[in-house]
């Protein structure tokens, strides 16, 4: 069993400033397979739109931060779930933030330790914007005899889903999604993909996340971002540069659907998915 941190839960992260302005609204969107005028043009009618899955940008460096905390082996680390909170709608295209956050659970899954830290992200002058929590699975540290923790839930109904959409990513995706922060090599370095079981260089999970919040948002919301209110995933397989995304949408009563997304080789690539919005 690798070593990792077990009184990790309730520490708290370094705060993250981080200032957006259009120009990084517009390299997200892009990132994100969002090429219209209304998510790329600064002079758009009411102003560039802000996609509600961008919430994962500005606290990403609370997730390195806390690999110290937890005690964990960075290269043994696999993003496991992630889930947005919006607390503001629309979301401004021009703001000073700061995130705070801390280690909120740890549990024991045998082969690995899963681990989450729940942020909040404000403006400087106070006002919340969005909340994130990002669940880790640290490979090789489970095995302390921990609790197991809860069972994923939001399961797909067993029926064909109410509706389908489709996302064909571009062969360049990951190198326009890195842009907005995520550098890990892993998505670019064909040498240490290989080192870490990939064939090449896999698409960034929180790309494919956008990818399928967008879906939501084209389905359920009319296309209008700022409906979305909480988006909840978890990631089971990756997703290369290049690749349909392909989301079914079941909805379950007023403003929830459960979602599942495949790749158009046939492998599921999100599970246990959900979104709460406004009809």
């Amino acid at each position: 069993m690798a070593e990792i941190n077990l009184d990790c839960v309730g520490k708290e992260l370094p705060p993250v400033n981080f200032n957006w302005a259009w120009k990084d609204i517009a390299l997200y969107n892009i990132g994100i397979g969002a090429y219209d005028l209304n998510h790329t043009y600064e002079n758009a009618e009411g102003g560039i739109r802000v996609i509600p899955t961008f919430a994962v940008i500005p606290p990403f460096m609370c997730l390195f931060g806390s690999v110290g905390i937890v005690g964990a082996n960075p290269m043994m680390i696999v993003h496991g779930e992630q889930k947005i909170m919006i607390k503001k709608r629309p979301l401004p295209f021009d703001v000073q933030t700061v995130t705070t956050g801390k280690v909120t659970e740890l549990w024991d899954k045998g082969k690995g330790a899963l681990y989450r830290i729940h942020t909040v992200t404000k403006t400087l002058g106070g006002e919340p914007l969005f909340d994130n929590i990002f669940s880790a699975f640290a490979r090789g540290a489970g095995g302390w005899g921990g609790p197991k923790g809860p069972a994923p839930g939001n399961e797909a109904p067993a029926r064909e889903p109410d509706q389908v959409v489709e996302y064909q990513t571009m062969p360049i995706q990951h190198l326009i999604y890195r842009l907005s922060g995520d550098i890990n090599p892993l998505h670019i370095d064909p040498s240490f993909a290989q080192m870490a079981g990939y064939k090449t260089p896999i698409l960034h999970g929180l790309c494919t996340f956008g990818h399928v919040g967008r879906a939501v948002i084209e389905a359920c919301c009319g296309g209008e971002d700022a409906k979305l209110k909480e988006f909840e995933v978890r990631f089971s397989k990756e997703v290369y540069p290049g690749q349909k995304i392909i989301t079914k949408i079941w909805k379950e009563g007023k403003g929830k659907a459960i979602l599942a997304a495949s790749t158009d080789d046939g492998r599921n690539v999100i599970a246990n998915a959900a979104a709460l919005f406004d009809e």
